[in-house]
């Protein structure tokens, strides 16, 4: 199922775009693209792994080098695969966390190569095979839909907000198909209320628009609903020529004297003011 956001049903708005199957080309992109990629991958995750644990001597909670190293491994992805990306306006500078809209998997490496963050997800993603290997290495912060739970969330959130990390969140609960912006839902935002948190807190907006290959379904970078992940990735790979992706950071939006509905709707109407004309 393609949904990686925090609760929610996963959006199903609308018959999804027929993935083209690889012809004999197709497979030899997928092989020059993939086996790079993967390559970095295999080598990036025991390197980062070794720096985690020196980092830690040194550094405790704090992430100064491993967070850019991530970054930079998520870039060569991006490279490998073929996939351009530019990004528009600066991180923020202090505490704080982002929120962005969600249109694929292809968000992990492309929000990241942005920025260094850590992305929250639900709790069921920790086990999903492959996926939690990445989602262990990286720092990704578990949610479990759970009351009696909150407290202890809340409070790690806190701590590593404290230690610098960017933890980024989507608010809108599962992934679109990457031309329209769903609506946010408020309660999210309840967890940057908490009084353990930074007086000084802010969120920054990140808009990620996807813009498709030549002559190619304008969703098709977008995975939700029912899709398969496999046969997207392999479509996404097979591509003669690969689109590109823009990454728009916006103004932080400080988060004292803000309810939880008013720093939903700020982060959304940042956001969504930010698509395309041509989208929703």
């Amino acid at each position: 199922m393609a949904e990686t956001g925090l609760s929610g049903p996963t959006w199903a708005g609308g018959a999804p775009p027929v993935m083209p199957r690889p012809g004999f080309r197709g497979w030899l992109r997928i092989l020059r693209r993939g086996l790079p990629a993967i390559a970095v991958l295999i080598l990036g995750v025991p390197l980062l792994i070794l720096l985690r644990f020196f980092e830690r001597i040194f550094s405790g909670p704090c992430r100064p080098v491993t967070g850019p190293f991530v970054q930079g491994v998520c870039r060569c992805v991006l490279f490998c695969i073929g996939l351009r990306w530019t990004r528009h306006g600066r991180p923020m500078q202090g505490p704080g966390a982002v929120v962005a809209n969600h249109s694929s998997w292809l968000d992990i490496f492309t929000l990241n190569a942005a920025m260094p963050v850590f992305f929250v997800a639900k709790s069921e993603v920790s086990s999903w095979p492959g996926i939690n290997i990445l989602t262990r290495v990286t720092d990704t912060h578990f949610v479990a839909r759970d009351r009696r739970l909150a407290a202890g969330q809340a409070q790690e959130f806190a701590s590593r907000t404290r230690a610098g990390h960017r933890l980024l969140f989507f608010p809108e609960g599962t992934s679109s198909d990457g031309m329209q912006v769903l609506p946010f839902k408020p309660t999210l935002f309840q967890g940057f209320l908490a009084p353990e948190l930074p007086q000084d807190l802010a969120i920054q907006p990140v808009t990620a628009i996807y813009h498709a290959p030549e002559k190619k379904d304008p969703r098709f970078y977008g995975w939700w609903g029912d899709m398969p992940l496999g046969p997207h990735i392999l479509a996404v790979l097979s591509v003669a020529q690969q689109g590109h992706v823009e990454i728009l950071l916006h103004e932080p939006i400080p988060v004292s004297g803000k309810d939880r509905k008013t720093l939903s709707r700020l982060a959304e109407t940042a956001i969504r003011d930010a698509m395309p004309a041509r989208r929703g």
